[in-house]
């Protein structure tokens, strides 16, 4: 049996209960069994962690203990898959480099606010986002400062609203990316501002297809060394 643990909190603004309430459905859906829950506590059972498939955090500007971060990352570089969006995975532990260094960004800004009306363009042929074509969203366009490790799946041009980064130029960033941290898959999507922005459309069929590839990475990680990836010497 495929397992999942879902938990959720922190910002009622972004509406984690129901944005959990919409993994949760997904997952159900595709046969796999959640633990739902709204406390951070499940980050202290180091080993219970690493039982999991699929760990998907709702949360946001949140405090995370370093033992708790370590907890979870050690769960994923071991192969269980991590999965979420918005806030609720990039803006979840701003005092966590680790967790930040595991996900593959931290956010830094959202410029003019939720109702910027924005493209995401998708730019790969990654099987996560094929026969999904660009579209308009209007939300929240996110600034992240983001892991170049990445293997970023979709954009957005930055040159919708004008503010202090503007003196810069454009940028395309990054929306939506997969990375791999030790044997464990991660997936990230940068939309989620309130639980209607990926409850349907090309945002819910992004977001539906990452959460179920995470969930496959313990499958895609079996018969692989994860000693190869530990160096005694880091200290978070």
């Amino acid at each position: 049996m495929t397992t999942a643990l879902i938990t959720w909190g922190g910002w009622d603004g972004h509406e984690p209960d129901k944005v959990a309430a919409i993994f949760d459905k997904i997952l159900n859906d595709a046969g796999i069994e959640t633990t739902v829950t709204d406390s951070l506590d499940c980050f202290d059972d180091a080993e219970g962690l690493k039982t999991y498939n699929l760990i998907v955090p709702v949360w946001t500007m949140s405090d995370l203990s370093r033992e708790a971060a370590t907890n979870v990352s050690e769960a994923v570089a071991l192969g269980t898959g991590i999965a979420g969006c918005h806030g609720g995975m990039c803006d979840a532990f701003r005092g966590s480099p680790l967790w930040q260094f595991m996900t593959g960004a931290n956010w830094v800004g959202h410029p003019g606010g939720d109702g910027v009306k924005h493209r995401v363009n998708i730019i790969s042929d990654d099987p996560l986002v094929a026969g999904i074509g660009d579209f308009d969203v209007e939300t929240e366009q996110y600034y992240l400062h983001v892991d170049p490790a990445n293997k970023v799946l979709a954009t957005t041009r930055t040159d919708v609203v004008t503010w202090y980064h503007s003196a810069n130029g454009p940028v395309d960033m990054p929306v939506a990316w997969t990375r791999e941290w030790g044997l464990g898959r991660v997936y990230y999507n940068a939309l989620g501002h309130q639980a209607s922005v990926i409850a349907n459309g090309p945002a819910f069929e992004m977001v539906k297809r990452g959460l179920l590839w995470a969930a496959q990475s313990k499958s895609a990680a079996q018969g692989r060394d994860a000693t190869q990836f530990q160096n005694p010497g880091n200290h978070w």
